[in-house]
């Protein structure tokens, strides 16, 4: 019988900002739980190869990742998950085939690592995509949808990416797609002479506060529009200057979209909030910034009004890359030795229990063949103990050689087959072990006792 591997077999579905327009990135978009829980069990459903699955979704991604059963091909997993996709999103096979990138094993789990680091990001360095793929992998445990498999990869990704952070200089300008934004209005601000330092913000999402909190921090007042007051009243308790920001229903949008030269919009909205309905002829010119996707700001009929969408922000952000090239180069090093980190901890997370395991169990027999022979009188009861320490030293030099062997193999490929002989020899498989144990043995930054 062919024994099945227990190094996992990673799998990874990308849709980026590199490879896709915005306006496709839009339709794969999931921005509520309820719809990406049903794309999950739609893939559990279909796809029976697919052991573990998890779904990134932001602004400039569209990601699957996945571990797959031993012998399973992966090529024919990316075909299930496109014609997947192409139904549930109304899109077709042939226009998803050209954008996917798809990558397994030490490539998917480099990938990953490069992801939670912000090294494939729009905005080389920004730190919002760690928490983003935080709150993916976290929906997908708690939903059952991923368990030890993902959660030694996600649990290295963070690792990956605090070393990412702490040992080079990229992210320290704490630059994001936000931060990008209130950047260029800050330069139109100067440019154009406006008076008044004021912007309105449309959400009270991730992506808006941390667009608020920019705001404050180049002296602008900003009025928020959103649906729920307790959370604005919960979000001003984190800043330092909360009477420079004010907040208002947004079913009051028509009484100030007309207002204001400076808007920035991210809701979760699959819909245009800003609609051109709305507007109404001004007589000084006006800069939205769209930072949602699906897009909330229906492209102003006006040409006064000046719309820079997430894609549009790219080019501003190429001098920042450069100048990050140094710290992006470290930054690699770092994913690149995290990826052959990470399956050298997995093989040893395999060899090291099964050593334990294989001297328990020598212990426990020599033990039970000891109390027998006392019980049956063919040693004398006050030769125990001296029996007792012949027999581990017995046992000791007999484990001696496979001890070695195993930990010298730990790094190898092979050693996964050994391990599985051993297990399978000695009967020493804990397959059935309680679920929230194994995981607690991984430690993984989400997960909690």
């Amino acid at each position: 019988m062919e024994l099945e591997t227990h190094l996992s077999k990673y799998f990874t579905l990308a849709f980026t900002h590199k490879s896709m327009s915005l306006e496709m990135r839009e339709k794969l978009a999931i921005n509520s739980s309820a719809t990406l829980k049903e794309f999950l069990q739609t893939i559990k459903n279909h796809c029976p190869n697919i052991k573990e699955c998890m779904v990134l979704s932001t602004c400039n991604r569209f990601e699957i990742y996945a571990s797959l059963k031993h012998g399973a091909h992966a090529n024919e997993q990316k075909s299930a998950l496109l014609k997947i996709l192409a139904q549930n999103k109304k899109m077709s096979v042939s226009d998803l085939e050209k954008c996917a990138l798809m990558s397994v094993d030490e490539s998917a789990v480099h990938h990953v690592f490069s992801v939670c680091s912000s090294l494939d990001s729009l905005v080389v360095g920004e730190t919002q995509i760690t928490g983003q793929m935080k709150n993916a992998y976290k929906f997908a445990f708690e939903e059952k949808f991923c368990s030890k498999d993902l959660t030694r990869l996600l649990h290295f990704a963070f690792k990956c990416a605090a070393k990412v952070r702490n040992l080079t200089g990229i992210s320290k300008q704490g630059v994001s797609i936000s931060s990008v934004a209130v950047k260029e209005a800050l330069n139109i601000f100067e440019k154009e002479r406006i008076k008044d330092k004021k912007a309105l913000v449309i959400g009270l999402g991730e992506m808006s506060q941390l667009v608020i909190k920019h705001l404050l921090n180049k002296q602008f007042e900003t009025l928020i529009l959103g649906r729920n007051a307790a959370k604005f009243e919960d979000f001003i308790k984190e800043l330092e200057e909360p009477k420079k920001v004010s907040f208002q229903n947004i079913e009051n949008l028509n009484a100030y979209i007309n207002e204001c030269q400076l808007l920035f919009c991210a809701t979760s909205s699959p819909h245009f909030i800003v609609q051109n309905c709305m507007l109404k002829e001004t007589i000084f010119r006006r800069f939205w910034f769209d930072l949602a996707v699906p897009r909330n700001i229906e492209k102003p009929v006006l040409d006064n009004i000046f719309l820079y969408s997430v894609d549009d922000l790219e080019p501003m952000v190429k001098e920042n890359v450069e100048n990050r090239q140094e710290s992006r180069t470290k930054a690699y090093e770092i994913v690149g030795l995290a990826t052959m980190e990470f399956y050298q901890w997995i093989q040893s997370l395999e060899v090291e229990p099964v050593i334990k395991d294989l001297r328990e169990l020598a212990r426990i027999s020599a033990q039970k063949e000891l109390q027998k022979a006392l019980k049956k009188r063919y040693v004398p009861k006050e030769c125990e103990s001296n029996i007792e320490k012949i027999l581990h030293n017995a046992f000791n030099t007999f484990l001696h050689h496979p001890t070695i062997a195993l930990k010298k193999n730990a790094q190898k490929e092979e050693s996964d087959v050994l391990v599985g002989a051993i297990k399978n020899l000695f009967n020493l498989d804990k397959s059935n072990a309680n679920h929230a144990q194994n995981l607690n043995l991984y430690k993984c930054e989400y997960y909690e006792e």
